[in-house]
């Protein structure tokens, strides 16, 4: 059985890495950025990445786990928010693929 630690941070893990979901989806789905800071979200994610390189140090599953989801997520909505950001300006915009 695992020790109560490893249990607390597997769930803050699953706590912290489940509460991204709602704003990935309904950013990915919309491509609303607009409320969205660009800054925050670039420190944000090169955070991320940086905790998931300190996981995979540490070989900690719980901390590798949560930072690697969390970072697709986070890329994914950074990505949504540079496009955005870009096409504003009046910079041309890569064509979606059908």
């Amino acid at each position: 059985m695992p020790a109560l630690p490893d249990l607390i941070g597997y769930l803050a893990a699953l706590l912290t890495t489940a509460s991204f979901l709602p704003q990935a989806i309904l950013t990915l789905r919309t491509r609303d950025t607009a409320s969205l800071s660009l800054s925050m979200y670039g420190i944000f994610t090169l955070g991320v990445l940086l905790w998931l390189i300190y996981g995979i140090y540490l070989h900690n599953l719980a901390i590798i786990a949560a930072n690697a989801v969390t970072l697709v997520l986070s890329a994914s909505i950074l990505y949504v928010k540079l496009v955005n950001t870009l096409a504003s300006r009046g910079l041309p915009r890569a064509p979606r693929k059908k």
